[in-house]
């Protein structure tokens, strides 16, 4: 089973015809999978519009009332797989942005690679293409230039990006014996992409990447990134983010 995740904010103008590309994209790849779509207290039609699509697909919405963020969202969403997954070995989550900067069609390669005998396929940018805005550029810099040990030890080439596949399986071992009043995920936006990452290596037996472009170019509605708030996030990240894992990690 794949579950196919996607965290989302006042995503009205974009939810739903994401959701029918993932039904296309999926219905052709031919694998059984699931969406299941996190709403963090959108207050425009986002609600509404998850709900005309429920009868369609095979569509689970979580909600929150109170905004939590992409990171706690992102974290609500891994919990419930790791609930709902019949086969945690076999079976994987894919986190995909639900503003259409990252497409459906980038999830199959990935999990290819995934029934190749990855844990984790994490997608890699080419963060410095002209049509990248510049202000993710800079962060991305200084991302490497502040934080140099912590990127540089980071298991894959772009820490920073969202797009990923997780195997169950190590979702359930990082999340073992941690209830929701434990996050694993406190940072937002890049920074709590970079730690997810952080939390779920030392699971993980092979890590591996494949490439996809972020279409900007695509995106609905003004960008939520701030720049200075990620700089800060990723600097209070630990630096022993990466640190190997002990005996019963895996």
């Amino acid at each position: 089973m794949i579950f196919v995740c996607i965290p989302t904010h006042n995503e009205a103008a974009t939810i739903g015809v994401l959701l029918w590309k993932t039904r296309n994209v999926m219905g052709e790849f031919g694998r059984d999978y699931r969406i299941v779509v996190h709403d963090d207290a959108s207050d425009d039609e986002t609600s509404e519009v998850l709900q005309r699509y429920r009868r369609a697909l095979p569509l689970t919405i979580l909600r929150s009332d109170e905004r939590i963020g992409y990171g706690r969202s992102v974290e609500k969403l891994l919990r419930h797989v790791v609930e709902e997954a019949p086969y945690p070995k076999r079976d994987c989550a894919v986190v995909l942005q639900g503003d259409f900067t990252e497409s459906p069609t980038h999830v199959v390669p990935l999990v290819k690679i995934l029934e190749g005998g990855a844990d984790i396929v994490a997608g890699s940018t080419a963060h410095d293409a002209d049509e990248t805005p510049r202000a993710k550029r800079v962060v991305r810099w200084a991302a490497g230039t502040f934080r140099r040990g912590l990127m540089q030890g980071a298991p894959v080439s772009d820490p920073l990006a969202g797009l990923r596949v997780y195997r169950v399986i190590v979702l359930k071992k990082a999340l073992r014996d941690r209830p929701e009043s434990d996050p694993l995920i406190l940072s937002d936006g890049w920074a709590a992409n970079v730690e997810l990452l952080g939390r779920l290596a030392p699971h993980a037996r092979r890590i591996s990447e494949a490439p996809y472009d972020f279409r900007y170019d695509l995106q609905a509605r003004p960008s939520r990134f701030r720049p200075w708030q990620t700089v800060l996030g990723l600097a209070r990240l630990p630096g022993s983010l990466w640190a190997p894992p002990g005996p019963e990690a895996v």
